[in-house]
Order: C-alpha cells, then sequence, then structure tokens
C-alpha cells in the first residue's frame, strides 16, 4: 500500500499555488481574500518555467480528484491505450466517471473526499445494489442513488443546503426526495469544472510516459 506525505497541505493554499478553484477540494472561496500563491513572496508576479505551467495543470488534476500521483499515471496509461485521437479528453472522461466524482458532481456530498467517505460507508447504491468501492468506473445508463436513511445523513443535507456546482450535461437526476442519478453520456475536457490547458498536461507527460 502507498504511503502518504504525514505533511497535509491545507485545501486552500492548494488552490491559492495554482491561481484556480478546485471545487472537488470541497469549501469555496479560496481565492477570495488571497487570489495569489501562499509564502512571503506569494503576492510578486511569477515568471513560470514551461515545464512549471505544465506542472500546474497535472496538479490541478491531481488536487480536484483528490489523487495519488501513482494513481494518476496509472489512468494516463488507461487513457493512453488503443486507438486514441485525444488521451487527455479520454482521461477527463474517465476521472468524471469515478463513482467518488459522480456522487459529488449530482450534488450528492460535498467534495470528492466527503463523497468517498460515504461510498466506504456504505451509503451508496449502484444501479440498486450496495457499492464500497470509490474508484469504479461508471458506464453509461448505470444509476446511482443513495440508501433510505442516507437522504436525511449530514454530508448529503450539506451539499444540498450550499450547491457547489451545476449538474453537469452527461448527468441526469431524477425524483425529489430520494434523488437517482443517471449516466446520460461519456464526459470529456469541456466538462472540467475549473480552467485546464489540455495540451499542457500532454506535454507534461509526453516526456515522462
Amino acid at each position: 500500500m502507498a504511503k502518504k506525505s504525514s505533511v497535509v497541505t491545507p485545501r486552500f493554499k492548494k488552490q491559492r499555488r495554482l491561481g484556480t478553484e478546485l471545487p472537488g477540494l470541497g469549501k469555496s472561496g479560496a481565492l477570495e481574500r488571497r487570489p495569489y500563491p501562499p509564502g512571503q513572496h506569494g503576492n510578486q508576479r511569477r515568471k513560470l518555467s514551461e515545464y512549471a505551467l505544465r506542472l500546474e495543470e497535472k496538479q490541478k488534476i491531481l488536487h480536484h480528484y483528490d489523487l495519488r500521483e501513482s494513481q494518476l499515471r496509472r489512468y494516463v496509461r488507461l487513457a493512453k491505450q488503443g486507438k486514441v485521437v485525444d488521451w487527455v479528453d479520454k482521461l477527463i472522461g474517465i476521472l468524471e466517471r469515478r463513482v467518488d466524482n459522480v456522487i459529488f458532481r449530482l450534488g450528492f456530498a460535498p467534495s470528492i473526499r466527503a463523497a468517498r467517505q460515504m461510498i466506504s460507508h456504505g451509503h451508496i447504491l449502484l444501479n440498486g445494489k450496495k457499492h464500497t468501492v470509490a474508484s469504479a468506473i461508471l458506464k453509461k445508463g448505470d444509476t446511482v442513488a443513495l440508501t433510505e436513511k442516507s437522504y436525511q445523513g449530514t454530508l448529503y443535507l450539506q451539499a444540498k443546503q450550499s450547491p457547489r456546482l451545476e449538474l453537469p450535461d452527461y448527468l441526469g437526476i431524477e425524483g425529489a426526495d430520494a434523488q437517482v442519478g443517471t449516466i446520460k453520456d461519456i464526459p470529456h475536457s469541456s466538462n472540467l469544472p475549473f480552467p485546464f490547458e489540455v495540451g499542457l498536461l500532454a506535454e507534461y507527460y509526453a516526456a515522462r510516459m
């Protein structure tokens, strides 16, 4: 099992460092008061190298989806398999269809990490059956719901009280109280809920894989 760093960078600092709000991390407002990188010289104009620009785009994906480096590299390899015209677009389509992200994008959880907690605690139904694997990739036509009691749970009610994002066009929701989500289509890079340069991520991995 991969070891995690003992030093956890606060969510706001991650977003300030990248100059981008990453909705998957949860609470909004990271850039409202201090829209510049953390640190003593954070408010000074930065001139980034080409490598640094590419790295930032990779970090956006890593932090928004709350992935480890090894996980992201595995998804990149998966996206590059077969005859692919745009592997970055395919990569985003895969990440957007992870169960934890779908729970978040449906508005059932206030963050991707919170969605992962709901899944691991057995609060999620995939196609009517209890599901506990956050990394599973959903298919077109799959349905996602909560267990009956979970619609009164703290995380669900918190997400409904303060919606983080609008529902993307590749998802659908039916029902009023006990809502059920459906994968209507395969998402693309245009569905990312933050500014992102596809070409820079492709360049970053071109020299590494």
